[in-house]
């Protein structure tokens, strides 16, 4: 493998391979006495990136103890498959966090839209957050007005593939490798000529694999289809979903027309990222810079270059889901905490260095311009050409909940047979 030198992958290795669930760290300021008697705070963080890492936490929090001696944070560690229950849980207990790290589709959504969060506006006033981009401030802020969300970082998920087998089966000519693009009628031709290639090499003909077990990486099918004809998951306002739509149904059957393009409701994302990497398919619809970290790390023997792609798009340019991670304070009724919550954001995120810092420890890019703060980082500097083409985040339309598991299970129904024009109908809500 090119790009990953050795310090590198033992830095962002711990990011991923940290499953730290319902893991408690005390990070105490070096002055105990001023520790006892300040204001108190949890923080309850996913694991996004060095974020789920008591160590690399840690760090960070002795910066901000130092500097901040009347506030004290306690930090709990949730993952992916329970955390949201814990939540949900602490809600019905009145034992909520004070601080939460996650993205808008929980915070501005689910939890903002039960009224849980408090109105961050008063950050949005500052001039660093003048600074941070459109779309992302825009997918911070509910219908309403308040925004439940100060961001940290963003990403762009994308695809892959194995640049290896396209150049033996003639394919790397449908690709652009310097913008990591390519058309619609591109990925057509490139499909058909691998799928001739592995049967001619009696392989099992995955060229790629839609992947619908669940909702995990369905942000990868979701831009593989919207792509692929230039259509859209939901409306330009987030108010309604846009799947049933001529460009969507016409996506979704190309897609299950193509030879060697297979959907499979027994894979997840994780089985196709497993079968990509053991060389069974020439693409992997699931993919970002965290994964190629981990894949690498874990498979040291994976013996062919993975190349990241923007997902194949009939318009000028691609626009990939996004990913958005920031700071929630959940409202417990004390002022003061909630004071001290406002205090330890703008500390994260308003100072060059320690948001340099924070964004580091994401393993993602800032929400705002900082130049390229992975400049010595070959791996995350390649990663970085697909930023400028993160499009809309529409995951903050009502009922976001409802629409990630309609449309796996829409997947699976195509893949057992329905009729395209019925499996959409009626998305999110099957008539």
């Amino acid at each position: 493998m090119k790009k990953i030198n050795a310090l590198i992958s033992l830095l962002l290795v711990v990011a991923l391979l940290s499953s730290c669930s319902g893991k408690t760290s005390n990070v105490e300021s070096e002055n105990d006495s001023d520790s006892r008697e300040a204001t108190e705070l949890v923080l309850w963080t996913f694991p996004v990136g060095n974020w789920g890492n008591p160590t690399a936490v840690a760090s960070m929090l002795t910066s901000f103890h130092k500097e901040h001696p009347d506030i004290h944070v306690t930090v709990e560690y949730l993952n992916y498959d329970n955390g949201d229950e814990k939540i949900n849980q602490a809600a019905e207990d009145g034992g909520m966090p004070d601080l939460i790290l996650e993205g808008p589709e929980r915070l501005v959504v689910n939890w903002g839209e039960k009224g849980w969060m408090v109105d961050l506006s008063e950050l949005w006033e500052s001039d660093t957050a003048g600074e941070i981009y459109d779309n992302i401030r825009i997918a911070c802020q509910h219908s309403n007005g308040d925004y439940y969300v100060f961001p940290v970082c963003m990403s762009a998920h994308c695809m892959a593939i194995n640049y290896d087998m396209f150049r033996e089966a003639g394919a790397l000519q449908y690709i652009d490798e310097e913008t990591h693009t390519w058309t619609t009628e591109n990925f057509i031709k490139a499909v058909q000529v691998l799928n001739d290639y592995q049967t001619a090499q009696e392989r099992n003909g995955n060229v790629g694999v839609i992947y619908c077990k669940n909702q995990s990486g369905d942000q990868g099918t979701r831009a593989l289809v919207t792509n692929l004809y230039g259509s859209t998951f939901t409306d330009a306002a987030h108010t309604s979903y846009t799947v049933d739509s001529k460009k969507n149904r016409q996506a979704l059957q190309l897609l299950y027309d193509l030879e060697g393009i297979h959907f499979e409701p027994s894979l997840s994302s994780a089985d196709a990222i497993d079968l990509f990497c053991k060389k069974e398919s020439a693409m992997c619809f699931c993919w970002n810079v965290s994964m190629e970290v981990q894949q690498t790390i874990n498979n040291p023997d994976l013996d062919f270059e993975v190349f990241p792609m923007a997902f194949p798009t009939s318009e000028d340019t691609p626009k990939l889901q996004g990913g958005i991670w920031g700071f929630g304070i959940f409202d417990n009724g004390s002022k003061e905490r909630i004071m001290a919550a406002k205090t330890f954001i703008r500390y994260m995120t308003e100072n060059d260095i320690p948001y340099t810092r924070a964004v580091r420890a994401t393993s993602y890019w800032p929400v705002r311009d900082m130049g390229n703060i992975y400049e010595n980082d070959m791996l995350m500097t390649e990663y970085s050409i697909f930023t400028p083409y993160m499009g809309d985040y529409y995951q903050i339309t009502p009922n976001w909940s409802q629409a990630r598991t309609a449309w796996w299970q829409l997947l699976a129904k195509i893949g057992d047979g329905t009729d395209i024009s019925k499996a959409v109908k009626g998305f999110p809500s099957p008539e």
